[in-house]
């Protein structure tokens, strides 16, 4: 695995930023921290954002990246510590900074193929053969 460490600054889209960091790799995010200062999740169930334009920190970021098709999730922590989680969504807007390290993945590449069970497009990893 090699890593991909970069700073975001603000203004910049959380979702889009590792979207286009990631675009021709495989990999997986091992930290973010930084704040925001708009939100936007998806919440459990798929079907309700959350929506919400205040200062957050964000206390955890984990997921996978796949040629940039993201499936991250985020906690995100108020001015009064209460925590909130979901899917990470465009509209995320950095405020004053954030620092990310992503793993890319060497010897994995990825697809995704629609499963019938859950309705999405799912990864699928493959293992590379190194010669």
């Amino acid at each position: 695995m090699k890593e991909l460490a970069l700073r975001l600054h603000y203004g910049d889209d959380l979702l889009k930023e590792i979207s286009k960091a990631c675009k021709d790799e495989t990999g997986i995010v091992l930290s973010g921290v930084g704040c925001v200062y708009q939100l936007r999740l998806r919440l459990a169930k798929a079907v309700d954002y959350l929506d919400i334009a205040d200062d957050f920190e964000i206390t955890s970021l984990t997921g996978t990246i796949s040629h940039g098709k993201c499936h991250i999730h985020g906690s995100f922590s108020d001015s009064k510590g209460n925590t909130v989680g979901g899917h990470l969504c465009e509209g995320c807007l950095i405020n004053t900074t954030c620092e990310l390290v992503i793993g890319i993945l060497e010897s994995y590449d990825t697809i995704r193929e629609f499963d019938e069970k859950t309705g999405y497009d799912e990864i699928v990893f493959r293992r590379i053969e190194n010669d």
